[in-house]
């Protein structure tokens, strides 16, 4: 393995991680990876997402060899960021977390919901990704890494002063080009793009933080208190 700075910023659906992905991606010295596990969460829990075989067919779908040849494997930058799904560790040996910076990039339960079900219509809580978060804050913790978690709306509020703090808080330094960048379609999109970036791409940088409106469908009302429940855990470790 070699020396550069591996950062997996650990997100659940909808949290404003494809925006946070392409800031990364502005830096000089980054390359950023979309999603690397999401070919072997498909595989490993059948779970039937939008574009599933179109990213069964682009992606290596197993799990160990991507930790070792790309999530630890040589890198032509001196930081590699990884934008990864939470829930997508699922059958994995969380072992390789000691090698790597990891962040956490979570959102308040109601505003996510409300989003996943346009994508997901029954959700169940492995696809919200707080569960999986927790376990992960629970996982770094435990071989001394002290948490660091991002919460969606504080960073549209405030994206150059929380992400100076975050770069500080990994040992880099902010560059003011993470702010902005081109609309449309990027290099670095997974092939899941058209299912789930249309928001995105209509983009320049970090959109003013606004309150959904929209309410959690009555019959998700004991998923959302599941995720309020794991969504306080994370917020204890909230930049």
């Amino acid at each position: 393995m070699n020396p550069a700075i591996r950062l997996n910023i650990w997100s659940g659906p909808r949290n404003v991680s494809t925006a946070l992905m392409y800031s990364f991606a502005q830096r000089s010295d980054t390359r950023v990876v979309d999603e690397p596990l999401y070919a072997h969460y498909l595989r490993h829990t059948g779970a039937d997402h939008p574009g599933r075989e179109r990213v069964l067919a682009a992606q290596d779908d197993d799990g160990a060899r991507v930790v070792r040849d790309v999530i630890l494997g040589p890198s032509d930058r001196p930081l590699v960021v990884f934008k990864q799904m939470a829930h997508h560790l699922v059958g994995l040996d969380p072992g390789f977390l000691a090698l790597t910076a990891n962040v956490l990039l979570t959102r308040e339960p109601e505003e996510m919901l409300t989003s996943l079900v346009e994508n997901i219509p029954d959700p169940i809580l492995r696809d919200t990704g707080y569960a999986a978060q927790t376990a992960i804050a629970a996982q770094l913790a435990s071989i001394g890494q002290e948490p660091c978690v991002l919460v969606a709306h504080r960073l549209l509020q405030d994206p150059e002063g929380l992400l100076t703090r975050l770069c500080a808080r990994l040992g880099l330094p902010f560059e003011r080009a993470m702010l902005s960048w081109e609309a449309g379609p990027r290099p670095e999109d997974g092939v899941w793009a058209p299912f789930w970036y249309a928001s995105v791409h209509r983009s320049r940088g970090f959109q003013p933080y606004r309150p959904k409106a929209a309410r959690v469908p009555p019959r998700l009302a004991p998923l959302l208190e599941e995720c309020r429940t794991h969504y306080a855990r994370l917020l204890e470790h909230a930049l």
